[in-house]
């Protein structure tokens, strides 16, 4: 099993930033992809990036490129995604995600372990 913890959500204007953390622990050598999703009131949960836990290589949905940015720390197994210029239509409840696989990362229903989540809101 693994668990994930997010942080780091909250209120913030829009044009702000805010950075979500995502740690993990437990069976984390069995994890090849780390992802964030995002669900809004009244929408299905929808991705938002992805990142390869070994290589690093990056993944986002249309909405977000040039504005999020996800990274991770393997020392700390912790996953980030860092948030910039963001839109009242970023407001959703954020989930962090792990896969034990590196392929269908977009899928949420592929993913096998789910954090909590975190409330972002940004207000316009």
């Amino acid at each position: 099993q693994v668990q994930l913890v997010e942080s780091g959500g909250g209120l913030v204007q829009a044009g702000g930033s805010l950075r979500l953390s995502c740690a993990a622990s437990g069976r984390t050598f069995t994890v090849y992809t780390m992802g964030w999703f995002r669900q809004a009131p009244g929408k299905e949960r929808e991705f938002v990036a992805a990142v390869r836990w070994s290589y690093g290589n990056t993944y986002y949905a249309d909405p977000v490129k040039g504005r999020f940015t996800i990274s991770r720390d393997n020392a700390k197994n912790t996953v980030y995604l860092q948030m910039n210029s963001l839109k009242p239509e970023d407001t959703a409840v954020y989930y962090c995600a792990a896969r034990r696989s590196v392929v269908a990362i977009t899928i949420q229903r592929e993913y096998d372990y789910w954090g909590q989540g975190t409330q972002v809101t940004v207000s316009s």
